[in-house]
């Protein structure tokens, strides 16, 4: 699939904002099965400076500074991206997670050391002994660990209501395990802290899902939405990338932008800023394949 991506993120402010200082993961990482073919960045007012360089974990990251008085700060990315499709995953293809678990502590091959970091806790993603008879529900002894991840991911899809109303940002881990509701986001972060509760390397993904209309419907441009999922990492195999919101294994209809130990680390559009007074923000996504009839220009 070859994909045209555009994704507006909208500030408001109640007073004039006199400078900001931002950073934007906005640019289709590089990653095995994806190319983005180009990238450009659009910001209203036009930034004083700005520059480009991959961040810890190798993502792509603008990083630019605004000043002089402003009431509204608009942030777009445009995007053209190739995904292939991934091999036919296979049940007991991969090996069982315990001799995992413990061939990580003595790996020190580059490989080895990039999904042992991977294993500790951060700040919104921590394992705790309360995930750990609902982890294990799935991650049985001896158990392939494709196998039990792909289970867990289901049963999150199948315990956990999705609710946009019901968590923000913020919102631990161990409220989301309580209420039993939340977003993407939510659903990554809880699942990636089961993994690491069991000490087994688990990264956040961030980056967009195609969605389709209804039958007979017209796609409206922008109904698509920035989107989040966990990769799983199985010795031989590498990242292998599963989705509890929507209870798959990661394919073409989804583009990684960013992928870091949870949503701190790769936030589309964060920053500093002086004045302002209060804040709203609006995002828009829209991603068409390159072709489609209904696509936003770029």
């Amino acid at each position: 699939m070859r994909y045209l991506i555009r994704h507006d993120t909208e500030y408001r402010y109640t007073q004039p904002a006199t400078l900001e200082h931002t950073s934007a993961h906005l640019q289709p990482r590089a990653a095995p099965r994806q190319t983005c073919r180009q990238h450009r960045l659009e910001i209203q007012p036009p930034p004083l400076s700005m520059t480009q360089r991959l961040d810890f974990f190798g993502n792509p990251v603008s990083i630019f500074t605004i000043e002089g008085p402003h009431d509204r700060l608009l942030v777009t990315g445009h995007s053209l991206v190739d995904v292939e499709a991934r091999p036919p995953m296979i049940d007991g293809m991969s090996q069982p997670w315990e001799p995992l678990r413990q061939a990580l502590r003595t790996d020190v091959s580059p490989e080895g050391l990039d999904a042992y970091q991977f294993t500790f806790d951060s700040p919104l993603s921590a394992g705790s002994r309360e995930l750990r008879p609902y982890v294990e529900q799935s991650f049985s002894p001896g158990r392939p660990i494709f196998d039990a991840a792909r289970e867990l991911t289901s049963r999150i899809h199948a315990d956990f209501a999705f609710d946009p109303k019901a968590t923000d940002v913020s919102t631990p881990v161990s409220q989301v395990f309580a209420e039993r509701r939340g977003v993407c986001q939510d659903f990554a972060h809880l699942m990636i802290a089961c993994l690491r509760t069991l000490g087994l390397p688990a990264r956040y993904v961030s980056g967009y899902l195609r969605t389709e209309p209804p039958p007979g419907q017209p796609r409206l441009i922008g109904a698509d939405a920035s989107h989040a999922w966990v990769s799983v990492y199985c010795t031989g195999m590498g990242w292998l990338d599963l989705d509890p919101t929507n209870d798959c294994v990661v394919d073409t209809d989804h583009v990684t932008v960013a992928w870091g130990r949870d949503y701190g680390d790769v936030t589309p559009v964060k920053g500093l800023i002086v004045g302002g007074g209060q804040h709203t923000v609006e995002a828009r996504v829209d991603i068409v394949p390159e072709g489609d009839a209904t696509t936003v220009a770029t």
